[in-house]
């Protein structure tokens, strides 16, 4: 599988447990909450295992994706607590298939705000969990 099949298929499945194999070292992820971009696979892995929890329900799927030799655009919608949330994921990756930038942009400002809530919450328990 190539770095969008995998991605794909953790979304699909909600399992983070491959996302180590996917993320590349020097991964850069930006956040539509956080001003300044987390570098790092470690750092990554917790805001996209959080975002698997926060996102991942039953109503997340992928509504286009605009998909290039090394990165793509995919375009979700889903709903958190009766705010429908749509969005965009920006994912760069190398030549070994690792994912080296994942960007995630989201609207509208209520959206951004039960997500930067319900996120928060996710990796507060995550650093408390190690």
């Amino acid at each position: 599988m190539n770095a969008l099949e995998k991605w794909h298929e953790i979304v699909r499945t909600r399992d983070a447990s491959s996302l180590s194999d996917l993320l590349a070292d020097d991964i850069v992820f930006f956040s539509p909450v956080v001003h300044t971009p987390q570098h790092g696979k470690q750092i990554t892995s917790m805001y996209l295992t959080a975002a698997l929890h926060v996102f991942g329900n039953e109503t997340f799927h992928y509504v286009r994706e605009v998909v290039g030799e090394s990165d793509a655009v995919l375009e979700f919608e889903t709903e958190i607590d009766g705010i429908i949330v749509n969005g965009i994921d920006m994912i760069k990756w190398n030549s070994d298939g690792r994912i080296v930038e994942f960007k995630v942009m989201v609207r509208p400002l209520k959206g951004i705000n039960i997500i930067h809530e319900k996120m928060a919450a996710m990796l507060r328990a995550q650093t408390v969990s190690k």
